[in-house]
C-alpha cells in the first residue's frame, strides 16, 4: 500500500521547475552573439571565421536513471540503460536544433557512478545507447560524432549512476533562429510526443526526461525505497507515495508502468532537419519560423522565457497522455503544477506565420508524428515581460 498522499509539488521534492536561483546566478553572464536564441551562441573561436558560430550544450537524463536502476535491479536486464543514453543526448541535440543547427554534432559523454552498485555492464549499455542514436539519425543526413568521454567512480557523491553529455555544433551565424522574432499574430504548432514516429521502435508514452522526480514519488510504491534506500534523498520526508510497481499495467494503457516511465525521450531532429533544408536560404526560413521551443524544464511554461512582451495562448492542446493523468491523480498534483512541470503531450513548438503552419504539420506527419496548431501569440498587455495562458478542460491557468 502507498503512504498517505499529500499534494505533491516540485519544491517539496527538492526540485525547481523554473530554476529561479540558477537564472539569478547567471543573470550577469555574457549572453553570447544572439541573446534570444534558445541556446547560447558564441563566436567560432576554433577558426576565427566571422561568419560561423559555435554552440556548446550540456545536459543529462536526470533522475530517470533511478527508474532504469530499479528495472535493472529487479530484472537483471541492463539493456534498459540504452534508452537513458538517448534521454541524455536528446536533451542536448534538440535544444541546439531549436537555435537552428540540426546536424554536425560532436558529443562527449560523462558517466558518474557508485562502483559498489553499478557494474561495467551498465556502463557498456549506456555507451551503446549513444551509438544507437547515431545509427538511427544517419539515414536522415544527421551527423553525430561520438568522441568518448569520462567515467568517474564517485560513490561519495553519486548514490547510483548519472548519464550526462556535452554537445558541440558549428554552423553559420545566418542560420541562428532568434526567439525575439516571435510576434503577435504568429500561431503555435505543437508536435506530439506520443505515438510511434517512423524512426522509433515502440510507441512513446510522452514522459521525456523532465518531471521524473515527481513521477517517481507520485506513482511508485514505498517498498522500493525500503528495498533500495540509495534511490532516496534522505532530505525528502515523503518518498515514493504510490501503489504501483514497474511491472504493473498502466491504467487506461496497453503497456506497463515501467515501460511508460522509461519511454526514451523523442528526438525531433529528423523533422527539424527536413524543415531547415526545405528552405532556399536561412532568411527564407526565418521569415516563416520565428521561434522553436523545446518544452523541457518548465513544461508548457517554457516558452515564457523566450520572446519579448508577448503572451502565448495555448487553447487547443493534445489530449493528456495516460502517464500524466496517473501522475496527477496518484500524486494529488494540481493541474496548474502539472502544466508547469511536464510537457503534457507535446514537447516541441514551432512559433510561425499562419500561412506556414500547414507545411510544418505535414512535414511532422511524414515522420509519423501528429502535429497541429495548439495556440497563438498575442501582445502581453501592460507588460514588457512574457506570459502564458493555458486553456484546458481542467481550467484556465495563467503564468507570468
Amino acid at each position: 500500500m502507498g503512504k498517505k498522499k499529500l499534494p505533491l509539488t516540485y519544491d517539496n521534492l527538492g526540485v525547481s521547475s523554473q530554476k529561479e536561483d540558477v537564472h539569478k546566478a547567471i543573470k550577469d553572464v555574457d549572453k553570447g552573439l544572439f541573446p534570444s536564441a534558445f541556446c547560447k551562441v558564441i563566436p567560432d573561436v576554433l577558426t576565427g571565421d566571422g561568419e560561423k558560430c559555435l554552440i556548446f550544450h550540456a545536459d543529462s537524463a536526470g533522475t530517470k536513471t533511478i527508474i532504469a536502476y530499479l528495472h535493472w535491479r529487479e530484472t537483471g536486464d541492463a539493456r534498459v540503460f540504452r534508452g537513458i543514453a538517448q534521454d541524455a543526448l536528446v536533451m542536448n541535440i534538440d535544444d541546439i536544433a531549436c537555435a537552428g543547427l540540426a546536424s554536425g554534432f560532436v558529443i562527449s559523454n560523462t558517466i558518474e557512478r557508485n562502483k559498489f552498485l553499478i557494474t561495467g555492464d551498465v556502463i557498456k549499455e549506456i555507451i551503446a545507447g549513444y551509438q544507437d542514436v547515431v545509427d538511427v539519425m544517419a539515414p536522415f543526413g544527421i551527423a553525430l560524432h561520438l568522441c568518448g568521454g569520462e567515467t568517474a567512480d564517485v560513490g561519495d557523491l553519486i548514490r547510483t549512476v548519472t548519464a550526462e553529455c556535452t554537445v558541440m555544433a558549428r554552423g553559420h551565424r545566418a542560420s541562428i533562429i532568434e526567439t525575439v522574432n516571435a510576434v503577435p499574430g504568429d500561431c503555435i504548432v505543437g508536435l506530439s510526443n506520443t505515438g510511434k514516429a517512423t524512426y522509433e521502435t515502440a510507441p512513446n508514452s510522452s514522459i521525456g526526461s523532465n518531471g521524473i522526480t515527481m513521477a517517481r514519488h507520485a506513482i511508485l510504491a514505498h517498498d522500493y525505497a525500503v528495498k533500495y534506500p540509495e534511490i532516496v534523498d534522505p532530505s525528502v520526508k515523503d518518498a515514493y507515495l504510490g501503489k504501483f510497481h514497474l511491472q504493473d499495467k498502466l491504467p487506461g494503457g496497453s503497456t506497463t508502468i515501467g515501460t511508460a516511465l522509461l519511454s526514451p525521450t523523442r528526438t525531433y531532429l529528423p523533422v527539424l532537419h527536413a524543415l531547415f533544408t526545405s528552405f532556399g536560404s536561412p532568411k527564407d526560413l526565418k521569415e516563416r519560423i520565428h521561434a522553436i521551443i523545446h518544452d523541457t524544464g518548465g513544461g508548457q511554461t517554457k516558452c515564457m522565457k523566450f520572446g519579448s512582451g508577448v503572451r502565448y495562448v495555448k487553447d487547443d492542446l493534445f489530449p493528456v497522455p495516460e502517464i500524466f493523468e496517473l501522475i496527477q491523480q496518484e500524486g494529488n498534483v494540481s493541474w496548474e503544477e502539472m502544466y508547469r512541470v511536464f510537457n503534457m503531450g507535446h514537447r516541441l513548438e514551432l512559433v510561425c506565420t499562419k500561412d506556414y503552419a500547414e507545411e510544418a504539420i505535414n512535414t511532422a506527419k511524414h515522420f509519423g508524428i501528429e502535429a497541429k496548431v495548439i495556440g497563438h501569440v498575442e501582445r502581453n498587455p501592460g507588460s514588457s515581460g512574457n506570459a502564458v495562458v493555458i486553456k484546458t478542460q481542467a481550467g484556465t491557468f495563467t503564468y507570468a
